[in-house]
């Protein structure tokens, strides 16, 4: 039996897409100045309500499920912040006179480190998402995600 069951594939598209979602809100929060906290906040409502009408959420559901995702925002927005700072920090290590191998290699593992720390965050968003969606609502959204992973170009 493969790893990559039907139920893995969708929590991997789902999560996929909810980083893509957060990333956008995370940097449009970061790029957009002083709108840009409602900007976010309006992209990130519209990403619900394409997930509300994709699953075809209750009123119930979509109550429990949008401060999940706002409380997911708010704890991935700061190591995305961090992320930022260690990218600038490789850019100036590789344009020092000498390349430091071990700076180089203690800032690497500090950003695997930080995606492990939003990885296992949007994990945790996943299973309380996919708690509050019944199994046939949790189908359409994997087979309407699967179905967006195709259209961008992404191939088994």
């Amino acid at each position: 039996m493969s790893i990559f069951n039907r139920q893995t594939i969708a929590a991997f598209l789902l999560g996929s897409t909810l980083v893509v979602g957060v990333g956008a809100f995370a940097v449009e929060r970061h790029m957009g100045g002083p709108h840009a906290a409602i900007d976010a906040s309006a992209h990130m409502d519209r990403m619900l309500k394409h997930l509300y009408v994709e699953v075809d959420a209750t009123d119930a559901q979509k109550a429990k499920i949008e401060p999940l995702v706002k409380a997911a925002m708010a704890d991935i927005k700061p190591m995305h912040e961090q992320l930022h700072q260690i990218h600038q920090q490789v850019m100036q290590q590789m344009s020092a006179a000498t390349i430091d191998r071990a700076a180089l290699e203690t800032t690497r593992a500090q950003g695997v480190a930080l995606a492990d720390q939003a990885s296992k965050r949007l994990v945790q968003l996943l299973a309380d998402v996919g708690d509050t969606l019944t199994p046939a609502q949790r189908q359409k959204l994997a087979d309407h995600l699967g179905q967006m992973h195709e259209r961008h170009g992404h191939h088994g």
